[in-house]
């Protein structure tokens, strides 16, 4: 992810009769408070910058009244900006005419929000078509592409049925597809599934990961709720009274907090529901062959002072583990590495949670191997790496 689609430059919203005055405060490092004893007008917005880049999750977080949501609809200008630039796509979104920007939020940009908006007189296939129909498309063409973005967030066969026949969880799907419809390259979600049920909304967000990385979308994700950014965000940007305080990716947020602001944000929550086995594990190293001897098997344990080392076969495909007692017996037997490998080892993906790593590696008496889909090996897993990855930090081991 190193293609930049979105660039924000010092973008501030200020709600009033006036709002020109209130840049000159902004300006001179006023508060959102001493701005509105002064003038009478809101600062919703203070020099907001931030970039996202091609195909990532970037989730916008804050309390009530941050300035969340509004830096959102400024981005397809459903809200206008007092001051700044904002870029999608190399389009200046500020200087769109009127009809340049319904094209740019026809094909740019696709939103999603809190309060479904289905329309309850329509069927589920045209709440789903309804932009493309505002668009002009063909009916059979408008449907086939509904029917589509249906499918995708598993509500096939509904098409027929009505709002108020479906649940909440159904219906905010039915939002989803609509903004999924128009093929659009950027989702923008302003708090899309705090309106649901806790175990409807974890369903929602495991559903939006798997629509991410089937159509490699770039979503934009406005949240109040830290383990909702935490679970969905590549990166994270904390909003206060206006400003972005701070930008990381979920473990920066909760490793380096850059301010008291944001570590008392964090303070509460587990991190090892939070790094994955990626961010724990060390380097695989000595790997030895399939082929190799035991003999040398035995020289790159003494080299490294370990007491056991995994063996792969090609492309670094994971075999299985061998012990240093058992490779002993098999260089005086001239025995061959096959014949003393232990495969009935503990394996996990680098996206694995640590939460589920710790009791696994709990369990074991041999360390956890770090495998991609493959079978290749990327990593190893010991109790060490994962104490000192905790950092200090309470977990529930």
């Amino acid at each position: 992810m190193n293609s930049t689609i979105i660039k924000v430059h010092n973008v501030s919203k200020v709600f009033g009769t006036k709002p020109k005055n209130a840049l000159k405060f902004i300006e001179k490092g006023l508060s959102k408070k001493q701005i509105f004893e002064k003038t009478n007008h809101i600062v919703a917005l203070k020099n907001v910058s931030f970039e996202v880049f091609k195909g990532e999750t970037f989730v916008i977080m804050g309390l009530s009244g941050s300035g969340k949501s509004t830096i959102l609809r400024c981005l397809n200008r459903l809200i206008e900006p007092t001051k700044g630039t904002i870029e999608i796509a190399d389009k200046n979104i500020t200087q769109l005419s009127k009809d340049e920007l319904i094209e740019a939020r026809r094909h740019l940009t696709g939103m999603v929000f809190q309060n479904f908006a289905l329309l309850p007189n329509r069927s589920i296939i045209d709440n789903v078509a309804f932009g493309l129909e505002i668009q002009g498309m063909p009916e059979e063409k408008r449907n086939e592409q509904a029917k589509e973005a249906l499918k995708l967030v598993g509500l096939e066969g509904y098409e027929d049925n009505y709002p108020g026949q479906l649940s909440g969880g159904m219906k905010q799907r039915v939002g989803l597809a609509r903004a999924l419809a128009s093929s659009p390259e950027i989702l923008l979600m302003d708090e899309a599934f705090s309106a649901l049920d806790p175990l409807i909304r974890r369903d929602m967000q495991d559903e939006l990961i798997e629509i991410r990385d089937r159509l490699d979308k770039t979503i934009i994700f406005v949240t109040h709720d830290l383990d909702e950014a935490l679970k969905l965000g590549d990166r994270i940007a904390l909003m206060k009274d206006g400003e972005i305080i701070q930008i990381g990716t979920p473990e920066e947020i909760l490793t380096s907090p850059e301010n008291e602001y944001v570590e008392r944000f964090v303070e509460d929550v587990n991190i090892s529901r939070v790094l994955t086995a990626k961010d724990v594990m060390k380097k695989p190293e000595p790997l030895v062959g399939i082929n190799a001897g035991p003999n040398v098997a035995l020289h790159l344990m003494k080299e490294f002072g370990i007491s056991s080392t995994y063996v792969v076969g090609k492309n670094r495909r994971l075999e299985g583990l061998i012990m240093v007692d058992d490779t002993v017996i098999a260089a005086k037997e001239k025995k061959e590495l096959h014949e003393i490998i232990i495969r009935d080892i503990p394996v996990v993906r680098p996206d694995t949670p640590l939460n589920e790593v710790i009791p696994i590696i709990a369990d074991s008496r041999y360390p956890v191997a770090v495998t991609d889909e493959t079978g290749k090996m990327k990593g190893i897993i010991v109790r060490g790496s994962v104490l000192a990855a905790l950092g200090g930090k309470e977990a529930e081991i």
